[in-house]
């Protein structure tokens, strides 16, 4: 069974608030150097991003210390990014109710649900867990995405009454990583590697 180190993206530009696909502060590069230099020595045979910027720069972090190559795959993209098609009171709005309602189809982006299962899908492909089998190499990877579709996969995988009450509440702080064993989280929004650099996830 694979090992995925799935990493939170770092802390995103975003002041004042606007839509579109925007990268990453000087914090959220700090806190993707500091994650990167944690999984340094995990063994990573690939490295994975989502397509938004954010996660493409936080994966060039942990890129650059294993001389992997970053691979991006639609399938971890976050649950809903505004990119203005809707106003932001609309957006917001509807990320809420996609929250409370894992069945929602909000007008920008996926349900809660099909976002979980486009994300365990990932994770079947690249631990075939259910066969016992993996393609290519042994080892772990790493995949850097986003808060809301990391929690939809833990609802998923977990069940909501298992997944913390503050990641339900708050969300994933950024730069945190979370371990999943096959399809067995083992460790969820680890932060001990950022020394005091967290910031709570921001929707959007």
């Amino acid at each position: 069974m694979g090992i995925v180190y799935v990493v939170q993206h770092g802390e995103k530009a975003r002041e004042p608030r606007e839509p579109g696909d925007p990268g990453l502060t000087a914090r959220g590069r700090e806190q993707a150097r500091l994650a990167a230099e944690w999984l340094r020595d995990k063994g990573l045979r690939a490295v994975f991003a989502s397509p938004l910027r954010r996660a493409r720069q936080t994966a060039e972090a942990v890129a650059a210390v294993t001389g992997l190559p970053v691979r991006v795959d639609a399938r971890v993209t976050e649950r809903m990014n505004w990119d203005g098609s809707v106003p932001a009171e609309r957006f917001f709005a509807d990320w809420a109710r996609a929250s409370e309602d894992r069945d929602f189809v909000p007008a920008v982006g996926d349900s809660s649900r099909a976002a979980g299962a486009r994300f365990r899908a990932f994770l079947e492909e690249h631990s075939l867990v259910e066969r016992g089998e993996e393609f290519g190499a042994d080892g772990p990877i790493a995949v850097a995405c986003h808060g809301g579709v990391t929690v939809d996969l833990l609802r998923t995988l977990l069940g909501d009454a298992a997944v913390p009450e503050a990641l339900l509440r708050e969300g994933v702080p950024s730069g945190a990583i979370t371990v999943i064993d096959g399809l067995r989280p083992i460790a969820i929004a680890e932060t001990g590697h950022l020394a005091g650099l967290e910031t709570e996830h921001r929707a959007g």
